[in-house]
């Protein structure tokens, strides 16, 4: 009984035969799955995705990559969208400065939006970051000394210090399928270590395929094998694991439970 936490049903790769995939996903025992927005024009999709499947939710959201593209997007637009009964979260945001798609300002910008809309929603950030650790966290830091709000550190990369502050403000911490590569060896030692109660499992589908499926277009069922590695490296059960990672993901997404 798994929950993939962080997965794009409409990605090319996937939406060609969305119907498969899901049914793929659930044959393995996923139960619950979240169907990532990362630009504006994908908001219809993703809803409609998720209105059809009761076993979908959706967020909306600019990823960093987009911020550029997308300077209308602002908080009250978020705020708006987000009211939407399927919609259980905001983003993927934050800051990516390993490719610079996005100016930087502008991708700090962006960020700082969609956590005032965290903040008025209540809803929680899906966050992305990858070579800002320190810019993610004072921001993180900043902004939430505005007023709380909940949130996740999706498909983790990041270092043990870097977790420590996240986990330190109150958020969840998602491990992906790069946790199975061989050279993951940090990551694997930050993810043994991780309390349970804070963690959940993604697959990035369509990225990201775990071993041994790695190479492949990843998949929602993919989560499954990702558990499965991660329970062996903490020494606990594959299954207890699941159940854990599951609930963790319902009560972070409230909206999941009505």
């Amino acid at each position: 009984m798994l929950a993939d936490s962080h997965c794009h049903l409409n990605y090319k790769g996937l939406v060609e035969h969305q119907d498969a995939v899901l049914s793929r996903a659930r044959e393995r025992g996923v139960v619950a799955m979240l169907n990532i927005a990362t630009r504006e024009s994908e908001w219809d999709d993703v809803l409609a995705t998720a209105e059809r499947e009761p076993d979908v939710w959706a967020t909306v959201g600019i990823h960093p990559h987009e911020a550029d593209k997308h300077p209308d997007v602002d908080t009250a637009k978020l705020v708006a969208r987000a009211a939407h009964r399927r919609v259980v979260g905001i983003g993927e945001s934050g800051l990516d400065y390993y490719y610079d798609h996005s100016d930087r300002d502008r991708q700090r910008a962006s960020f700082r939006a969609h956590l005032a809309a965290c903040r008025e929603t209540q809803l929680p950030i899906v966050v992305h970051t990858r070579d800002a650790e320190d810019d993610t966290a004072d921001i993180l830091r900043e902004e939430m000394g505005k007023g709380g709000f909940p949130g996740v550190i999706h498909c983790f990369t990041a270092s043990g210090a870097f977790a420590d502050i996240a986990l330190d403000l109150g958020f969840y911490i998602s491990i992906s399928g790069i946790v199975t590569f061989r050279n993951a060896k940090d990551l694997q030692q930050t993810a043994a270590r991780l309390p349970r109660e804070r963690l959940l499992i993604e697959t990035d589908a369509p990225f990201l395929a775990p071993v041994p499926h790695r190479g492949k277009t990843g998949e929602p069922a993919f989560v499954a094998d990702t558990c499965r590695f991660l329970a062996e490296l903490r020494g606990e059960d594959p299954g207890e694991l699941a159940q854990a990672t599951r609930e963790n993901f319902h009560t972070l997404f409230a909206r999941t439970r009505t």
